[in-house]
């Protein structure tokens, strides 16, 4: 089962809920916010200990 991780749009801000691929490591992709449908940054990192650190931006935002 893929990790929940609950985020905020950065458009709308909205609250969301996002499953992310744990297993593909860190990683960045865009994904449409489900509420106003603009295209988010989401970010996904990995800690040490295995731990998600999951933001998202907007898609032009660096």
């Amino acid at each position: 089962m893929l990790p929940a991780i609950d985020v905020q749009c950065p458009y709308c801000g909205e609250p969301l809920t996002l499953f992310v691929d744990d297993s593909a490591g860190a990683q960045s992709y865009v994904e449409d916010c489900h509420v106003c449908c603009r295209p988010m940054l989401v970010r996904v990192r990995i800690d040490e200990d295995g731990g998600l650190d999951v933001d998202v931006a907007r898609e032009n935002e660096d």
